[in-house]
């Protein structure tokens, strides 16, 4: 089968990286072009699993000289799918890339993304409006695009504008910013590629399906790891509800990657998740064993760290799993006695258990980060 190219255009420190990661996975093909080490060279990027690559440039530096280089690269590749015969460089599709944080700068931006791209002139685009955080500037943010590429010649080449964050952000201890926009992104990437490339409907769906997994995993990873669960150190967990409020907006970012809208039911299904990690049964028995381990040498309060990261962490992991069974149709939100169970066969003896090892080998001159990477290590290797 053939497949596409995607021009992954923007300025320095927008993103891009961060995004190619979102969008294809960490196990992602790449190859160069090029002069590695120089601005003369492009990283190109493939998923088996999806019908185009991605061929990232340059980024564009506020340099003159920079940034006249980082263009020329791109008109290059350019130049070569343009020479008889050779449809290996040919572009598709070009998504523009642009940081949300910097609105200001947004016709500037496209003025120089479109020079660039210049002898592209059929060539869809596609806006990508990175670090898009902020949900209510969303709207704005996509009528000052489409205000800004009125303005310019490449303005009927423009299919969509899409906001999108890469990364779960980490707002404070009561709020993530999820990963958000990078279904919609490969579904209009898809259909913008010509008919013999395009994958089909259900290989897309299996393939975001991996994704949304990823994407959902990367908040327990953000929330267990993040400044208000190593602070946990300095209380004395007796239970865990000092834990909610982390636990909360982790299971809440959770929901949003797989599209599950607040309502009642959904507030009634969070609720029993966070209740299962906070004053149930399971929960308190869970300390307990973990308190109990022999033979490990540390600090009361590190320990502390290290059983409020395996809660946090159990909770999101847990979270993943529910709701992806929501989005599959095998379970509703309605299924409050199910999700108690399941949620408190997470906190289980056989969680202790599974850290045991972990934890005899950590000592108390290890920073809590460090300990706390081990403790998800130990979570997430699978049972021999």
């Amino acid at each position: 089968m053939d497949i596409g190219n995607v021009l992954v255009i923007g300025n320095s420190g927008v993103g891009k990286s961060t995004l190619i990661n979102a969008v294809l996975g960490k196990d992602c093909a790449r190859t160069g072009w090029g002069t590695k080490g120089t601005t003369t060279h492009l990283e190109i990027y493939t998923n088996s699993k999806l019908p185009f690559r991605l061929v990232d440039t340059v980024g564009f530096e506020p340099s003159f000289i920079k940034k006249f280089k980082a263009v020329d690269a791109i008109k290059k590749w350019s130049k070569e799918g343009t020479k008889e015969g050779n449809t290996e460089n040919k572009i598709n599709l070009i998504w523009f890339c642009i940081d949300g944080t910097s609105r200001k700068l947004f016709s500037d931006s496209i003025k120089t993304l479109t020079s660039a791209t210049a002898m592209w002139k059929s060539v869809p685009i596609i806006v990508v409006i990175t670090k898009s955080y902020s949900v209510p500037e969303r709207v704005d943010n996509i009528r000052m695009v489409n205000d800004a590429f009125e303005k310019q010649r490449a303005g009927k080449n423009l299919k969509a504008v899409i906001p999108v964050v890469a990364k779960t952000f980490v707002i404070n201890e009561d709020a993530f910013a999820s990963p958000d926009g990078i279904e919609e992104l490969v579904e209009k990437t898809n259909e913008l590629m010509p008919l013999g490339i395009q994958a089909a409907e259900q290989d897309i769906d299996s393939f975001l399906l991996g994704r949304k997994r990823a994407l959902a995993h990367s908040i327990a990873v953000a929330a267990t790891t993040s400044g208000a669960v190593t602070t946990a150190v300095t209380l004395p967990i007796t239970d865990a509800v000092i834990l909610s409020g982390i636990e909360y907006a982790e299971v809440r970012a959770i929901a949003q990657v797989y599209g599950i809208k607040k309502d009642n039911r959904s507030v009634d299904f969070i609720s029993e998740i966070v209740k299962a990690g906070t004053v149930s049964t399971a929960a308190r028995g869970l300390i307990s064993a973990l308190k109990a381990v022999p033979g490990i040498n540390i600090a009361a309060g590190t320990l502390n760290g290290i059983i409020a990261a395996v809660f946090v962490f159990a909770i999101g992991e847990g979270s993943v799993y529910a709701f992806e069974q929501v989005y599959l149709g095998k379970r509703s939100l309605s299924d409050l006695t199910w999700i108690r169970q399941f949620m408190e066969e997470k906190l289980s003896e056989e969680t202790a258990g599974r850290i045991t090892d972990a934890l005899s080998a950590i000592n108390d001159s290890m920073e809590i980060a460090d300990i706390i990477k081990i403790v998800i290590g130990a979570m997430t290797r699978k049972k021999k």
